[in-house]
């Protein structure tokens, strides 16, 4: 092969990988019923139904609350898609437009019991969540 013939090649070839598109990663969270509050790793993105973008694939802290409903918390996977793998992926790099991939997750409230209602549950139940955080923020935990 000329030498000439290897310098375009090699220009071309950087300019796909140079110029390739960009992956846009978004964690979409709706819930029965809308307008809850959600955090992300103790990080508050909205109202469902809502959006936000992320980073890495794998485990995240998910938390949904809402008036008149039990809390809900549990730990959720995003999980990568095939593009996002190697192989794969320079072919996704190479792609001059963009590739979005939302992950979508679903929660269903429970409504809280009449019982959990009471006022005066409710003021104890708030004075032992302020206690906690007060100790959570005196040992350095809080941000966790």
């Amino acid at each position: 092969m000329s030498s000439r013939v290897f310098r375009a090649t090699a220009v071309l070839a950087a300019t796909v990988l140079l110029s390739g598109g960009c992956a846009e990663r978004r964690v979409r969270v709706t819930s029965e019923p809308p307008g809850a509050r959600v955090w992300l790793n103790d990080q508050d993105i909205g109202r469902t139904p809502t959006e936000a973008r992320f980073t890495f694939y794998g485990s995240y802290d998910l938390r949904v609350e809402k008036g008149g409903f039990e809390p809900y918390q549990a730990e959720r996977v995003a999980h990568a898609p095939l593009h996002e793998f190697p192989g794969p992926d320079l072919a996704a790099a190479a792609y001059p437009g963009r590739i979005k991939h939302v992950v979508r997750w679903h929660v269903d409230l429970e409504p809280t019991p009449e019982s959990a209602l009471d006022p005066a549950r409710a003021r104890e139940e708030l004075i032992d969540r302020a206690a906690s955080l007060r100790e959570r923020i005196r040992t350095g935990t809080a941000s966790e």
